[in-house]
């Protein structure tokens, strides 16, 4: 699954860039959103992020891709790699500018995990 962000002057930190933190939860939402949307009715929580490495600075006004794709599905959790590419104004190809990998577990209404149902393809390889 592909999502964009448009980076705007509320998302930098003190230096004029993309602040990390903004980043990081735009990756939690859109990863979640994958999730959410490959197992429905399943409640998906995150439960992991792999190495956190920018590496590019972001600058104002840039378009965020969000490439999602599964990497490993368990009984109880599946992990996807996330690819942020950045398009900045004016440029004319895409950078990449982060990577990392996040788990999700399904869990039930007390919290407590249980297993992912079994479908033949998830909906964001296609």
């Amino acid at each position: 699954m592909n999502t964009y962000q448009h980076v705007r002057p509320e998302h930098l930190n003190h230096y004029g860039k993309l602040f990390g933190g903004t980043m990081l939860k735009w990756i939690d939402e859109a990863a979640w959103m994958t999730a959410s949307l490959d197992y429905p009715g399943c409640k998906m929580v995150t439960v992991a992020m792999d190495s956190i490495i920018f590496k590019h600075q972001v600058v104002n006004g840039s378009i965020l891709r969000f490439e999602i794709k599964p990497e490993r599905v368990g009984t109880k959790s599946i992990t996807y790699k996330v690819i942020v590419y950045a398009d900045e104004p004016g440029g004319t190809i895409e950078k990449e500018v982060f990577s990392t990998n996040i788990t999700f577990c399904r869990i039930d209404a007390e919290g407590r995990s249980t297993p992912l149902p079994i479908y033949a393809q998830l909906r964001s390889e296609s």
